[in-house]
């Protein structure tokens, strides 16, 4: 069973639709979810309520798998293929303007 953890992020009250609103951002293992959440609650609701309502809206919604969330996934660069070192003198001695005695 991995662990999951909810952070909060400006919980805020939207006093036109009567809810607390916040992005919730799921981690679970190497994978990081964020959801936007919100809650129908009155504005005399404890802090601590609205924030528990919220990380259980948020992890209910992770466990479902489906709807609106974003995910920032970690870049792993490419390797490249190396590249010989340029030699000036061995290039221009290709192209014939230099003289092999020249050329150490």
């Amino acid at each position: 069973m991995t662990n999951t953890t909810v952070h909060l992020g400006n919980v805020v009250y939207n006093a036109a639709t009567q809810s607390f609103e916040a992005v919730a951002t799921v981690h679970e293992g190497d994978v990081t979810k964020n959801y936007p959440c919100a809650i129908d609650a009155p504005i005399t609701m404890s802090f601590e309520d609205a924030a528990r309502g919220l990380k259980k809206h948020a992890l209910r919604r992770h466990t479902a798998g489906s709807g609106l969330y974003s995910q920032m996934r970690r870049h792993a660069p490419r390797l490249r293929a190396g590249r010989a070192t340029f030699d000036p003198r061995t290039w221009l001695a290709q192209l014939g303007l230099m003289s092999n005695r020249d050329v150490a």
